[in-house]
């Protein structure tokens, strides 16, 4: 099936929630062009940067890491139906919330689907406000996990210039080993080992091991 009055090409519009910055976008998913074309109006007269898919298939195919917004997707497609588009965002990591929004849903089915990390689980013939929130907590949501990305990249990265060496004394030492008995383990001499922590240290910027071992437990260094 081809996608329907597919991408929009129109300018970006300034996200009506309070105090995001950056541009986001409405992916929207629905297999019924008709009730497609609708929901893309909508939520563009409503001030969102709108793309619209005519298939779980055909949206995936265009995925990128660096995607920024939310997906709004029906539950019954023929082919990849909304469960299985929403399995397949979270295999793939990506960081897109996702909102359904169908006519054919039932109690298992919204709980398993909440239960998986959707934002919401509305019908189709929901109020047109209630429809607006939830696509502004999903975009809200969005924006709060890129944030905490961006902050966990910027705690990550000064550990990639550890050496391997360094990364096996900097394991060591988390246990709360003395220089002597890291020695002993890895079969080097107590004074390289004093080296390794003094390069530790300054490439991460810290001055005590209490430092350190806080600075690796925030960025989830393993």
């Amino acid at each position: 099936m081809q996608q329907a009055a597919v991408k929009n090409e129109t300018p970006c519009y300034e996200p009506p929630a309070a105090g995001r910055t950056s541009e986001v976008t409405v992916y929207i998913v629905d297999d019924d062009l008709s009730f497609l074309r609708s929901l893309s109006r909508l939520l563009r007269a409503s001030g969102f940067h709108v793309i619209a898919y005519a298939s779980a298939a055909d949206f995936l195919a265009e995925l990128k890491p660096d995607m920024n917004g939310c997906v709004v997707t029906d539950l019954m497609m023929p082919g990849l139906d909304g469960m299985a588009l929403q399995e397949a965002l979270r295999k793939s990591g990506s960081p897109l919330p996702i909102l359904f929004l169908t006519g054919h849903g039932n109690i298992p089915t919204t709980v398993q689907a909440m239960r998986r990390g959707a934002e919401d689980f509305l019908t189709k013939h929901a109020p047109k406000e209630e429809l607006l929130a939830s696509v502004n907590r999903a975009l809200a949501r969005n924006e709060q996990d890129r944030a905490e990305r961006v902050r966990l990249e910027s705690l990550r990265q000064p550990f990639m210039l550890l050496s391997d060496r360094e990364r096996e004394v900097l394991r060591h030492v988390l246990q709360g080993k003395l220089n002597k008995e890291i020695a002993a383990d890895l079969g080097i001499h107590e004074r390289t080992v004093k080296l390794h922590r003094t390069s530790i240290t300054t490439k991460l910027r810290v001055h005590s091991v209490a430092e350190l071992t806080r600075l690796v437990q925030a960025a989830g260094f393993h």
